[in-house]
């Protein structure tokens, strides 16, 4: 299993990036798949989620609006495009997969997702 994630870099506050997160080794389109962010210091949380089919998605109170999560499951790829990036967005970023039956079995804990990608870093300045 391999998710591989990439798209990071550094940017002004106000700005945009677009993480993708290529996986293999299991089968895509039967996982929820999620973005959880780490900062220095701090937990890691949870930023965005999308069911294995991509109609539903799931946002955390601090980016909705801004973020938006996306896969193609032809190309076993979850994408999040991040817009009007704030300083307070400066993480490491990490893809990651859990298998569910339904997407009402969703979570946004870290600890129960099944397979983690080795992340990419982000960094807004002011």
């Amino acid at each position: 299993v391999q998710l591989q994630a990439s798209g990071g870099g550094q940017v002004q506050a106000g700005g945009s990036l677009r993480l993708s997160c290529a996986a293999s080794g299991f089968t895509f389109d039967t996982y929820i798949m999620g973005w959880f962010r780490q900062a220095p210091g701090k937990e890691r949380e949870f930023v965005a989620g999308i069911s294995k089919y991509g109609r539903n998605t799931d946002y955390s109170a601090s980016v909705k609006g801004r973020f938006t999560i996306s896969r193609d499951n032809a190309k076993n790829t979850v994408y999040l495009q991040m817009n009007s990036l704030k300083p307070d967005d400066t993480a490491v970023y990490y893809c990651a997969a859990v298998l569910r039956r339904s997407w009402a079995a969703k979570t946004q804990r870290a600890n129960e997702y099944d397979y983690w990608g080795q992340g990419t870093e982000v960094t807004v300045s002011s």
